[in-house]
């Protein structure tokens, strides 16, 4: 299994390249010079135009609402480094499309979609990071005792019946931590799982992570980058290899 999905892995990063090799249709280097454009001369309004909203930032960094918020929060997003390597991009070289995934631009620096919307951004300021910082030691404090301990928050996730939150433990250690949707995460969680792994699927950020615990596997799947309509994350429960649950999930972000 391991190595089937090493084989998927460069399969998939080999095709992204053959794609990459060629030129970005006229139509779509058109949309994506107005972005280099409009970033080189910061003009927030015209970039805040072209943002699908909401517009999410690396959990726990709260989401970005709508284009006045945008506009605040524009410098804490794009500095020096980011803008750097926006301005000296070749929009026929250095963006490439990848099917229904959109648009990247290097390795998926950033993302927009066919339509010329700003999907995702997958760069973080030192601004953002220590923002994120502040933000994961006040979180430990309102956690119950019992699971406050962590290098690094992933995700909450909630379904119809569960309020679901995961962890990165440190050393590629992940924890799964789930309650009835009706209780707190202050309150004690009602399963815990360590040792959960994460699981890239393509290079546009979709990935899942994946907790065993007896018979049972626990699967939440995230998707950044989706069709539209589809669900942000998903959780499924397998018995024995047996699928027994499947939810869709929405993504929290405070």
């Amino acid at each position: 299994m391991k190595k089937l999905k090493i084989i998927c892995l460069f399969l998939t990063m080999h095709s992204i390249n053959l794609v990459a090799g060629q030129d970005l249709k006229p139509e779509y280097q058109k949309f994506i010079k107005a972005f280099i454009a409009n970033v080189k001369n910061d003009k927030k309004e015209a970039i805040g135009a072209m943002i699908s909203y909401p517009f999410k930032r690396e959990y726990p960094i709260p989401t970005i609402k709508n284009k006045a918020e945008f506009i605040k929060r524009y410098n804490e997003i794009f500095d020096a480094i980011l803008k750097s390597e926006i301005i000296k991009s070749d929009p026929a070289k250095d963006w490439s499309e990848v099917g229904w995934r959109g648009i990247m631009l290097n390795q998926g620096t950033i993302w927009m979609d066919t339509d010329g919307k700003l999907t995702a951004i997958n760069y973080q300021s030192k601004f953002e990071k220590d923002f994120k910082n502040k933000i994961i030691a006040s979180e430990k404090t309102k956690l119950h005792p019992s699971i406050a301990k962590f290098k690094t928050p992933e995700c909450v996730l909630e379904t119809s019946k569960f309020r679901i939150r995961i962890d990165d433990l440190g050393n590629g250690n992940y924890r799964y931590a789930s309650w009835s949707i009706k209780k707190s995460i202050s309150e004690k969680p009602d399963l815990v799982i360590t040792n959960g792994k994460w699981l890239p699927d393509g290079t546009g950020g979709n990935h899942s992570f994946e907790f065993k615990k007896g018979q049972y596997v626990y699967e939440c799947y995230i998707a950044p980058l989706r069709e539209k309509g589809a669900a942000p994350a998903r959780l499924i429960i397998y018995q024995n290899k047996k699928e027994i649950l499947s939810q869709d999930a929405k993504i929290v972000s405070k």
